[in-house]
């Protein structure tokens, strides 16, 4: 079997499961919502109309780039699952043995399951911007701020998101392949994602060398490649915590990087173990 016929069939296998499309429907109803109620309450406290604590109007700055990059901030956990799942799936549903039969070459099966969740992951980016700047932009225009969709630089930001969201996928390839026990890659992720690393990176906020320690998490890294993170809205009103940030393309490169370096050493150690 040739490499194109690996990624061909790795696509057929995917389609015949409810993965892809769960993940899917999840992810526009989470991010619709979020960034809807989120963006109501943030356009709403900078417009005036929703009545801060003190009679105090704060300003978030430009409202726009964080509210849209939900899409990746919150959303990137989309496509890591989905990567991950469709790679230690295989050992949890004992797929994995007639895959390599049909397949021996086990670098075409990693191949071809890499370039199906870059694909997903692109997908993912596509449902998860149409659901944050949706829920952004409505709630902007609502109380008369400007939802920049006419910007250059707003167009910048969503193809850094695709581009974020498709490096996930590769970067849940890895992880499955590190650790190929699906009930664990599940619980590693959703703990580092939801909170290992927003805790982190709220803690070290507080002090430069910290701060500049923590642009290279994972996280942060994704952020500094779209160029935005709804994150440093918590900052943004009162400037009392430090932020630094990678500039775009070396995010970019960290998330490669850490895909890259997951994947070597699960090739090292799970992926080249017997299957029965």
């Amino acid at each position: 079997m040739g490499p194109f016929a690996a990624v061909r069939a790795e696509f057929t296998k995917i389609f015949t499961t409810h993965l892809w499309w769960v993940l899917a429907l999840v992810l526009l109803v989470y991010l619709g919502a979020l960034t809807g109620g989120l963006g109501t309450l943030f356009a709403g406290l900078q417009s005036g109309a929703i009545e801060a604590r003190g009679g105090h109007v704060p300003s978030f700055g430009d409202l726009a780039p964080p509210l849209y990059s939900f899409a990746t901030s919150i959303g990137y956990v989309f496509p890591v699952l989905f990567g991950a799942l469709v790679t230690a799936g295989e050992w949890r549903h004992q797929t994995i043995t007639p895959t390599f039969l049909a397949n021996p070459h086990r670098f075409q099966v990693l191949w071809a399951k890499i370039c199906s969740a870059v694909v997903f992951g692109a997908g993912y980016g596509v449902l998860a911007l149409a659901a944050s700047v949706t829920g952004g932009a409505l709630a902007l225009r609502h109380f008369g701020l400007d939802p920049e969709l006419g910007e250059v630089s707003t167009w910048h930001l969503f193809v850094r998101a695709l581009a974020a969201m498709a490096l996930w996928g590769f970067v849940g390839v890895g992880l499955g392949v590190l650790v190929p026990s699906q009930a664990a890659v599940i619980v590693t992720i959703l703990a580092f994602t939801q909170f290992v690393e927003p805790l982190l990176r709220l803690a070290a906020a507080f002090s430069v060398p910290t701060a500049d320690a923590a642009k290279f998490l994972p996280g942060a890294s994704s952020d500094a490649l779209v160029g935005a993170s709804f994150l440093d809205l918590q900052n943004s009103a009162e400037g009392t915590m430090v932020v630094a940030h990678l500039d775009w393309q070396h995010g970019g490169l960290m998330l490669i990087v850490y895909g890259a370096a997951v994947t070597v050493i699960g090739c090292l150690t799970t992926w080249r173990r017997d299957v029965s």
